[in-house]
């Protein structure tokens, strides 16, 4: 796959530039360092997205840019195509980020400054829906959609999760019971709920620090959906923090903070994040430790689909 690279990188005139792996997973990452800077080589995994939705996805990036929200910039390659393909492969160029993760920021945060984090990456997440809103998108753009028949109808984005292959039959009845439940509340709120383009995927590790400033990655799967969903992806890795109800206020109120979005269906969101990772884990179970990512997403699931179902069930 270096070759690869090596080759893809001649495209951007970065033949002779020193390359490095750094992630490999819906992309093989490598940071490519030569004297006009550090930039990330994204070869795409085939099949993954069509040609337009990648086009797409770095014609919003770009535009984000030029909005001022802090996201790795589409680098045009010699011929000024934003995407080259190289020996079947789809690949991209974008600047280096530098700066710390989320995650990796946490482990040696205070709580005040852990809520202090919430409280920016909130309202950055509310600049960037409303940079998004703002744009005017091109003739053809193209992203995938992530509507209650995303989430929750015969083809899911990221698989049947009801179906997972170790699903005890308690929980699969118990998955299949919030599959019907959450689909009938989203045909009944929908029409009032936020909808634009998200990014999708804000976990803390595409989640980036630098100088005090924070910056999305990973667009891969951006687009058409809820926007509290991006707040529940946020939320949902630190549902077992002994101070996530801190965590979510701050973010909750930095959000608030640039416009308004109605939470009061957060626990649903949450329970449907939860869900998409059952699914999403189905291919890769005979990857390494995956068994255990996937009694850890099944665990997850079950508690946040058993709150939502008890609390509507109260309601």
């Amino acid at each position: 796959m270096t070759d690869l690279a090596q080759k893809a990188a001649a495209e951007w005139g970065l033949a002779h530039a020193r390359l490095r792996f750094v992630a490999g997973r819906e992309n093989q990452v490598y940071r490519v360092s030569d004297a006009t800077g550090d930039y990330a080589l994204r070869l795409k995994r085939p099949g993954y997205r069509k040609p337009v939705e990648i086009e797409s996805e770095l014609m919003w990036m770009a535009a984000l840019d030029r909005a001022g929200i802090l996201v790795p910039r589409p680098v045009p390659s010699r011929r000024g195509h934003l995407m080259e393909q190289v020996d079947g492969h789809l690949v991209d160029l974008l600047t280096w980020m530098p700066g710390q993760t989320l995650g990796a920021l946490l482990t040696e945060s205070t709580d005040a400054d852990a809520q202090a984090l919430f409280h920016n990456l909130g309202r950055c997440t509310a600049l960037f829906h409303a940079a998004s809103d703002a744009w005017a998108k091109p003739v053809g753009f193209a992203r995938v959609t992530w509507d209650a028949d995303g989430l929750l109808g015969e083809a899911p984005l990221w698989g049947r999760f009801w179906e997972h292959p170790a699903l005890p039959a308690e929980d699969k009845a118990l998955f299949e019971d919030f599959r019907a439940r959450a689909a009938q509340a989203l045909r009944l709120m929908a029409s009032g709920l936020d909808h634009g383009l998200i990014h999708a995927d804000l976990v803390r590790e595409n989640v980036l620090i630098s100088d005090g400033r924070i910056g999305m990655l990973d667009f891969d799967d951006g687009g058409w959906g809820y926007r509290v969903f991006d707040l529940a992806t946020t939320l949902l890795k630190f549902l077992d923090a002994p101070n996530f109800s801190r965590l979510k206020d701050a973010l909750l109120r930095g959000y608030l903070s640039v416009r308004s979005i109605d939470t009061g269906c957060l626990d649903l969101f949450l329970a449907l994040r939860a869900v998409t990772y059952v699914g999403w884990i189905v291919p890769r179970l005979g990857e390494d430790g995956a068994l255990d990512r996937s009694h850890r997403y099944i665990a997850t699931a079950r508690n946040t689909c058993s709150r939502y179902l008890m609390n509507s069930s109260d309601s």
